[in-house]
């Protein structure tokens, strides 16, 4: 009998084959179809029911360190290997040793699997970086840099434009080939911490900036344009993964080859290896049927379906024998390919490089940071992000403040309302009044005051790869004075509170004042198409935010976008938009004002209306002039409408974190970034420290609170 069939008896005999196994995974399209079938066949052959679950890749780590601790998660689940270290940390994975059988996969992709000597899944496919070539431009693949560069010159033409090669230079896992190629080491061998500042990464960083330069290479590169440029030939080559082979044109005749070796040092440019693998829960209550399901998932005739039609890469090294994957040009091509990558380290530290090396890389692009200095800048900012984690706070002190605090403001309420029998004779059908708001409290109490405790609670501790330490007001206390940076760097809190301000003020200004501008000129009754003019102008407020947002990003762009293009036609400079603070500063502003005026204008096109127009005959008879009447009658009876709206846009610009993360992203160098933005990126892009991003929160909150205190004796009875 086979493993299956007689681990599908004995579920029988133990009675457990009624319980499914649960599988999670954030496979789409074919990829999940190949998932469907394959658990298809496998309950055909053990009878063994499993309950597939898709999960929304962005949210699929943090679901899975949440639930599977608590006996809510899957029993097997499918992820990247990159998070493995985590995971054992977390304690949320079985190790696989003893089981999987390591001659059976290609080398790498079982050794990306391993964590201090154990084994953890079993390899599903693996994902790594490729040359692919436009056929009919570059007949012959380059096999060195210098054969490459050749390649580059004579298929580059800016009269087209074409460009030699297309890649999101300014990513650095697309960088990440480079690094390895001129010999430098992202790790030091002794210490295991990251390492930036070295003569390799230099080299890498200054070979990048040439083909840019060059123009070999186009400016401010996305995924989009990529496509595009590959698609209309105007790109003869292009860096990317297998993903990409479904974005190509069937018109578009192309290869895919492995990256050229460096010419100086004579290694090859080695890309990241990534590799999916089923992985097991450590709380499955069934270990032995759920280790099955995940082998079974990376062998035989599931491999079969995740090539066709899950069009994968597979791990698997009896897959490459089958008829259809030695027709296949693009499996073939990769499986070659990932001989030369470099599984992804599993290693925390790995979290810890993508921010300063991308800070690095962009700096060098956009001609901001010598490619000799940039190492030194990455330093700086690796130090300053991973912070040490701050010494333990005895917990006492402050569950005494919290019940002094707590019984301080229940007896100022009790003083300043008096006793509840008062209450009760005051209002005597109050009991019926709340009965008929209680769902509504509820509602509150659930979505607004829990997470709202919760997130103050969290900002008095410190989180590290799932563990939580309280560290009382230290959090608060880093980020006042701006530990570990100079006060007027980005990544301090003082300095962003200045932009945030100043983005405040300048947005809320021009919303306002073209939104009134606009409500005065449609007023005028002699005004013909007023009706079409407002649904028109209101448009862009209709549109949602984030698609605005990525409309004018691309019109910002540095070489293909509108604006620099009609900035050509007017015989003027084109703008390189995100290299400098002032003009990145302005695409943002420019991008919001878009989005906020026509609240304002209809906000004062409706207070216009109820202004009675003979005030303004009796201001015409006295002989004011337009400005005097705008100014004594216009402006005044405005204020009631107006000033509300203002103070709302202040609080909707101040935490608009759409435009700034979709526009300028916070370039140049987090310099545009706001404080909602920051915590942000404290939370999800900098080793996930909650705990800081929590407190960022928290005095975000508080600067709030306080501009509605400031602001609320212009909306008060006084201010009428």
């Amino acid at each position: 009998m086979t493993r299956l069939s007689v681990l599908a008896l004995l579920m029988a005999t133990d009675g457990l084959a009624a319980e499914p196994l649960k599988l999670w995974h954030a496979y789409r399209g074919g990829e999940e179809q190949a998932i469907e079938a394959a658990v298809k066949r496998y309950t055909d052959k053990t009878g063994v029911q499993v309950e597939l679950l898709s999960v929304p890749y962005d949210a699929f780590s943090s679901k899975l360190t949440s639930a599977i601790p608590h006996d809510a998660g899957p029993d097997v689940f499918i992820f990247a290997h990159e998070r493995l270290r985590q995971f054992h940390r977390l304690k949320v994975i079985a190790p696989s040793t003893g089981r999987l059988d390591r001659s059976k996969y290609i080398k790498s992709t079982v050794d990306a699997l391993e964590v201090d000597g154990e084994l953890y899944g079993y390899p599903l496919s693996l994902k790594t970086l490729a040359l692919f070539l436009n056929t009919e431009l570059v007949p012959d693949a380059p096999t060195t840099t210098d054969d490459w560069l050749k390649a580059l010159e004579r298929t580059t033409d800016p009269s087209k434009p074409r460009f030699g090669l297309a890649y999101a230079a300014g990513d650095f896992y697309l960088h990440a080939p480079f690094v390895f190629g001129f010999g430098a080491k992202l790790f030091d061998d002794t210490t295991g911490r990251a390492t930036f500042d070295t003569p390799g990464m230099a080299k890498s960083l200054a070979f990048v900036k040439g083909l840019q330069d060059r123009g070999f290479l186009p400016q401010e590169v996305s995924g989009a344009l990529v496509k595009s440029l590959f698609n209309e030939g105007r790109a003869a080559m292009v860096i990317s993964g297998p993903w990409f082979t479904g974005e190509i044109d069937q018109a578009v005749k192309y290869r895919i080859v492995p990256l050229p070796t460096v010419t100086e040092t004579g290694l090859p440019l080695m890309p990241f290896l990534g590799v999916e693998a089923a992985l097991v829960s450590a709380r499955t209550r069934q270990p032995e049927q759920a280790q099955a399901l995940a082998e079974f998932l990376s062998l035989g005739e599931a491999t079969a379906l995740r090539v066709n039609p899950g069009r994968q890469i597979p791990a698997e090294l009896a897959a490459y024998e089958l008829t259809e994957v030695q027709q296949d040009p693009v499996i073939s091509a990769f499986k070659d390919v990932a001989a030369r990558a470099v599984p992804t380290p599993n290693t925390l530290e790995m979290a810890k490089v993508w921010e300063p090396m991308k800070l690095a890389l962009r700096g060098v692009l956009q001609g901001e940071v010598a490619p000799e200095a940039a190492g030194q800048l990455a330093e700086r900012r690796y130090r300053a992000l991973n912070r040490d984690r701050p010494p333990d706070a005895p917990k006492l002190p402050y569950a005494i403040a919290l019940v002094v605090a707590l019984a301080g403001f229940a007896f100022w309420r009790w003083t300043k309302r008096g006793p509840a029998q008062a209450f009760a004779r005051r209002y005597p059908e109050a009991a019926r009044g709340l009965a008929w708001v209680s769902p509504a409290a509820v509602g509150i109490f659930v979505l607004i005051v829990i997470p709202f405790v919760w997130g103050i609670s969290l900002a008095f501790f410190h989180h590290d790869a799932g563990e939580y330490s309280f560290v009382g007001l230290a959090n608060f206390t880093d980020i006042l004075t701006s530990k570990g940076y100079r006060v007027t760097e980005p990544l301090s809190f003082w300095f962003t509170l200045a932009v945030t301000i100043a983005w405040t003020f300048v947005n809320v200004t021009l919303h306002v004042s073209i939104g009134l501008a606009l409500a005065i000129l449609l007023k005028d009754p002699l005004l013909k198409l007023r009706g079409v003019y407002r649904v028109l102008l209101i448009v862009p407020w209709a549109v949602p935010n984030y698609i605005t947002a990525l409309m004018w990003k691309g019109m910002f762009h540095r070489q293909f976008g509108a604006i620099n293009g009609l900035l050509s036609a007017l015989g003027l400079e084109p703008v390189s938009w995100f290299t400098q603070f002032s003009t990145a500063f302005a695409a943002n502003v420019i991008t919001n004002t878009w989005l906020g005026f026509p609240f304002m204008m209809v906000v004062s096109l409706g207070a216009l209306q109820s202004i009675p127009q003979d005030l303004y005959e009796a201001a015409e008879v006295d002989g004011a002039s337009k400005w005097t009447q705008f100014r004594r009658i216009t402006l005044p009876l405005l204020k009631p409408a107006l000033l509300p709206s203002v103070i709302l846009g202040c609080v909707w610009t101040f935490n608009m974190f759409n435009i700034i993360y979709l526009v300028s992203g916070g370039e140049p160098g987090g310099a545009t970034d706001i404080l909602v933005s920051e915590a942000y990126r404290w939370a999800f892009q900098r080793n996930e420290q909650y705990g800081f991003a929590a407190a960022y929160a928290v005095l975000i909150f508080f600067v709030l609170l306080g501009w509605t205190r400031l602001t609320r004796r212009l909306t008060g009875p006084e201010a009428a």
